[in-house]
């Protein structure tokens, strides 16, 4: 049997077309082996937590399936659907939810942007300044919600309190509609305003200082500074702090639950505590399922939109 013919590379040397050796290639085979049965358990894992329990709500959305009613679950088609989109108690939560979304999302990005753009001029104090903001975000939304539950209290409350010692008349935070869903944005842009703020602040220090040093050698101004360089560097990256928040806010629940349970009425029922309700309390786990199904592909469908426009505004 005749020896391998060498072969020649482009830059003269000789590379052997000896195969590899078996042992090469059973060790290769086995780091392989050894990686799948690590990472496997987890993969399994993953998909019985996320997957499966989707599919699960795909199926009962398609049923008159009740958690409490026994026997099997009926099909009933497109039933479910039909009669979420088309029922005016649906309209009223989702305009609820919109107007909660916008108000919050808007006033968080706003102050959020503010206190990062103060913080980021300052050269001392930085981190501290820093660390006491990002507190709120870091207790449980559950905390968060008694906490101010007992401030906002019309009775013992420390807001009313402040208010009286000023003269000011009693509010009904909690249990007026004019005041309640305001309330609610508030809270909620006390505790996630740090989320924003901090990401602005990535951004804000992530602005090359020669662009400033340029523009001060102009002697242009603080505000021809900040329209030209600042916001338009840091834009991008606010925008997907904003679609973050967006998301959170959609799905609100903790918040509503502990401060207002809903009301007045239905005043600060938000579509995720309607389906906690449709599910929960009146057991009706197939309508449950198609608020949940069609929850999910409004979020796919909004972001998906918002992410076409960064790749525009990328791209621009």
């Amino acid at each position: 049997m005749s020896d391998p013919v060498p072969l020649t590379t482009d830059h003269g040397q000789v590379a052997s077309a000896t195969p590899p050796a078996p042992g090469r290639a059973r060790r290769r085979f086995g780091d392989r082996g050894l990686a799948v049965t690590f990472i496997s358990p987890a993969l399994l894992l993953l998909l019985a937590m996320s997957v499966f329990p989707l599919l699960w709500a795909l199926y009962l959305s398609f049923t008159d399936y009740s958690a409490t009613r026994g026997g099997p679950a009926h099909f009933v088609g497109l039933e479910n659907y039909i009669a979420i989109l088309t029922s005016a108690q649906v309209h009223l939560r989702a305009l609820t939810t919109l107007v909660y979304v916008v108000g919050a999302v808007a006033l968080q990005t706003v102050l959020g942007f503010s206190i990062a753009y103060l913080i980021a001029r300052r050269t001392h104090g930085r981190g501290v300044l820093t660390t006491l903001f990002l507190v709120p975000m870091m207790l449980s939304p559950v905390v968060v919600g008694l906490f101010w539950r007992f401030m906002l209290d019309a009775q013992f409350g420390v807001i009313n309190s402040m208010l009286g010692s000023l003269g000011l008349g009693q509010v009904e935070w909690l249990t007026q509609q004019r005041t309640a869903l305001l309330s609610l944005i508030v809270v909620d842009t006390w505790q996630w305003t740090p989320f924003i703020m901090l990401i602005a602040l990535a951004g804000l220090t992530a602005v090359p200082k020669y662009l400033y040093e340029a523009a001060s050698i102009d002697r242009a101004s603080e505000w021809f500074r900040f329209r030209t360089i600042t916001l338009p560097l840091v834009w991008p990256l606010l925008l997907i702090a904003v679609l973050f928040r967006a998301i959170e806010a959609f799905r609100l629940f903790d918040l509503v639950y502990i401060l207002t349970n809903g009301g007045p009425g239905v005043s600060t029922e938000t579509l995720s505590f309607h389906v906690y309700k449709v599910g929960f309390l009146g057991f009706n786990t197939g309508t449950a399922s198609a608020y949940g199904i069609l929850m999910v592909l409004i979020v796919i469908v909004l972001t998906q939109l918002y992410l076409r426009y960064l790749n525009k505004l990328k791209e621009g």
